[in-house]
């Protein structure tokens, strides 16, 4: 006679599931402490960068303004003066002169400067994309401003410099690059396109390597030519990134003053004085600092204009990649 076993007991869904503990949810972690520890974290790698900014930035950038509407000469305490100094700079021939200066510079060094960095690029990216030949365009950017200057300056010396031997062994008369009103700013503009038309061609390569390669080729089966694949494919979706290599060195071409210091000092006659080097003038030759920051505001202000416009009508932050 067989017994009939009894079936094990089970126990309710409720019971089983009250013993298995349950993961934690993102909220109780944080509500735990799990997140402070991250967030501590955090704070300690980025207070570096944000100290630096603070003190060296933010900092600087309000001095400035306030002691834009003062007399201050470092000697004396800071004097309120109010809108004397903008009124002076708005009167003052040398300010809009070096404003010219500065913005025949920006066109020369911007045209220049884009129009071959994007020819380098294209180059680099549908001929070849050796590392070596990346590295040997990127090398003049690797030395300074001043460095550059200096041996520029020596190369194109009226007497003695190897670019004037040349000249005078063709037989044509010696050019006072550096010495002639006429020359000066086009051969300071294209001295700065020499050393930094490598980043910017590296810059733009990079945008470049964003657009698929399947474009071209369905491209190529329909008969376009190279210029046509570059005007309708290359150009339009690589305008997000030209816009932004148009907006850093619209910005940074407004700054020059390294490759004048050490090249003209602001001659002949003023026809290199940039604004940056005028500003550097006034506060550091002439003790105006009221005045100085006064001139620097006002160049903010029309730099942050030509980034806002440039980026609105340039469309940088859109793309046309799908």
């Amino acid at each position: 006679m067989t017994v009939a076993s009894s079936p094990p007991s089970r126990l309710p869904l409720r019971d089983i599931e009250g013993t298995q503990p349950k993961p934690r949810t993102r909220e109780k972690r944080e509500r735990d402490g799990g997140g402070r520890g991250d967030g501590a974290l955090a704070a300690l790698f980025i207070a570096p960068a944000m100290l630096g900014f603070l003190v060296f930035l933010l900092w600087p950038t309000l001095r400035g303004i306030y002691l834009s509407f003062t007399r201050f000469n470092l000697l004396t305490p800071a004097e309120w003066v109010g809108l004397d100094n903008y009124r002076r700079m708005v009167n003052d021939p040398i300010f809009w002169d070096s404003l010219k200066v500065t913005v025949e510079y920006v066109f020369i060094n911007i045209g220049v400067q884009t129009v071959s960095a994007l020819a380098i690029a294209v180059l680099l990216q549908r001929l070849t994309q050796s590392a070596v030949l990346r590295g040997i365009v990127l090398t003049p950017y690797l030395m300074s401003n001043v460095v550059a200057g200096i041996v520029w300056l020596w190369m194109l010396d009226t007497q003695l410099g190897i670019g004037n031997e040349i000249i005078a062994g063709l037989g044509f008369d010696r050019i006072p690059f550096l010495a002639d009103e006429t020359w000066a700013i086009p051969t300071i503009a294209l001295i700065n396109v020499w050393r930094h038309v490598g980043y910017t061609a590296l810059l733009l390569f990079a945008g470049l390597q964003a657009i698929p390669n399947d474009m071209y080729e369905a491209a190529r089966v329909d008969g376009a030519s190279e210029w046509r694949m570059f005007s309708r494919i290359t150009m339009p979706l690589l305008r997000p990134v030209l816009a932004v290599v148009l907006i850093m060195t619209v910005i940074g071409s407004f700054q020059v003053f390294d490759t004048v210091a050490v090249t003209t000092n602001g001659g002949p006659a003023n026809a290199t004085n940039v604004l940056q080097f005028y500003i550097y003038g006034s506060a550091f030759g002439r003790f105006q600092f009221g005045y100085a920051s006064a001139m620097s505001v006002a160049l903010l202000v029309v730099l942050s204009a030509i980034t806002i416009l440039q980026y609105r009508l340039t469309r940088a932050g859109q793309t046309d990649l799908g």
